[in-house]
């Protein structure tokens, strides 16, 4: 956030893109990036890793986005909102957009693509922190994992649990049988 406070007006049609920009910038994971000589190629790649992760992407405008980020009261984005940049986000995993381009830089070998900084907890994080978040599993993952640690356990108790209910039909109808011949 800026040091001075200064009275920004906005004309009423860039009021939605500051409204957009804020609700991006309150999203679980966000990352800014900036990109130099991306090729078409390599655009579409990582919009394609993007979609993949579930992560929306936008090249945004440096002066709108800062006015967003003071609104939210965001600090330590002001220096880092020149030149050409992107934004990507994720409303529910906060890892997405940071795994999302770890696959892409790691595939592609790309220089045009630059981490600036991420956002987390509504608190500015550095580039390496971003690098740092991409290396944990995520929430797709996590749910993965936890399905799986626990599907042989679960599994294991329906057998156990139809055995016994099979034990428990064959025995009532016995019962039932037994009642009947009397």
């Amino acid at each position: 956030m800026s040091e001075e406070k200064y009275e920004v007006k906005i004309r009423p049609e860039k009021e939605a893109v500051v409204a957009e920009m804020k609700d991006r910038l309150s999203s679980q994971g966000v990352v800014l990036l900036t990109f130099n000589k991306l090729t078409v190629k390599d655009a579409t790649l990582l919009r394609r890793k993007f979609l993949a992760h579930g992560v929306e992407y936008k090249v945004i405008k440096n002066t709108l986005t800062r006015i967003a980020a003071d609104e939210l009261g965001l600090e330590g984005l002001d220096d880092l909102l020149q030149g050409p940049n992107g934004i990507a986000t994720c409303k529910d995993d906060p890892v997405a957009p940071a795994a999302a381009l770890k696959e892409f830089l790691k595939e592609t070998k790309s220089e045009a693509i630059t981490v600036k900084a991420g956002v987390l907890d509504g608190k500015v994080i550095d580039k390496d922190a971003v690098k740092a978040l991409a290396d944990l599993p995520s929430r797709e993952q996590l749910l993965g994992m936890v399905a799986s640690t626990l599907q042989a356990p679960i599994a294991g108790l329906a057998r156990a649990l139809n055995g016994n209910i099979q034990k428990l039909a064959y025995a009532l109808e016995a019962l039932r049988k037994q009642k009947e011949s009397a």
